[in-house]
């Protein structure tokens, strides 16, 4: 049903008793509010019972309030303004004890990744990026901080890393021309989801590459192409996007490549350290603290 709630919603509509079709119609009108309310507040907003809302649901074919919710939340994942984002935050988390809020939901969207990640498709990124002829990343917008991010670590890991930069999509492509079977491409995308992003992977998986997709829903346009889904929750937080539980989740899949290649990255980090200590590019811990002050 998914994204076809609204007209799933209009061919059942008049099916439906009349509190039920007050609840349609509120819906249809206000689906980006309608899908962060609880039953109950959704019921007082429209003039109902929180009976006639968990009701509205099982008529429309779900196993209850949540599972509808859960169908209105993905539909509009990548349909809202920033505009229309904000006014959502304002009525989810309000002005008040914002920092317990804010960090109690992205507890909840670890807790969430847990339990949704796929162990196969994570052992299964973890091998074949181990065994990558070139490994390419790619991410726009607030995504490419993920990006560069996985690329950084992997380029302590790898001598075959390439961060794609989408400043065009001609200058994209032309990054990567050469992706070719053998190789991997890793595309990161959030609501909302990037072209750009869903364009690369497709035409890496055209070439016989092997795709990775970093997303949030199986519903994500990256998933299509992928070999590997990872999922992580990315909610939002006003204009904001939440990256908490996918940069969790990337730390995960660094850290199980990076045990995968412990022995190698012990001498990678040997050597780093002599260079970071010949040329003083950090601190040095006993003269910047001085104990008692």
């Amino acid at each position: 049903m998914g994204n076809n709630i609204l007209s799933h919603i209009s061919k059942r509509k008049e099916h439906l008793s009349k509190g039920q079709k007050m609840i349609a119609e509120y819906i249809q009108n206000h689906y980006d509010k309608a899908a962060f309310l609880t039953a109950s507040k959704l019921g007082s907003v429209v003039g109902v019972s929180e009976s006639t809302v968990v009701r509205f649901a099982y008529e429309l074919g779900y196993d209850g309030y949540p599972g509808l919710q859960k169908a209105l939340q993905e539909m509009i994942r990548n349909r809202l303004t920033s505009v229309q984002r904000i006014d959502v935050a304002n009525e989810q988390i309000g002005n008040e004890e914002i920092l317990d809020k804010v960090l109690n939901l992205d507890i909840e969207r670890i807790r969430k990744t847990i339990e949704e990640t796929n162990r196969d498709d994570f052992n299964g990124a973890i091998n074949s990026i181990l065994k990558a002829k070139n490994i390419y990343i790619i991410g726009s917008r607030s995504a490419g901080t993920l990006a560069s991010f996985i690329s950084f670590y992997f380029n302590l890991m790898f001598t075959n890393v390439k961060l794609i930069q989408t400043v065009t999509t001609a200058e994209m492509f032309e990054q990567i021309l050469r992706v070719s079977k053998g190789d991997v491409m890793i595309g990161i995308s959030f609501p909302r989801y990037s072209k750009q992003t869903s364009s690369a992977l497709n035409f890496a998986h055209n070439n016989g590459a092997t795709v990775i997709a970093i997303t949030d829903s199986k519903h994500s346009p990256i998933v299509k192409d992928s070999d590997y889904f990872l999922q992580a929750r990315s909610d939002m937080a006003s204009f904001v996007d939440s990256l908490v539980a996918p940069l969790s989740l990337i730390n995960a899949l660094i850290v199980g490549v990076g045990l995968k290649k412990s022995e190698e990255l012990k001498s990678t980090f040997e050597k780093l350290e002599k260079i970071w200590d010949e040329y003083e590019v950090y601190e040095k811990a006993e003269e910047t603290i001085k104990y008692g002050e």
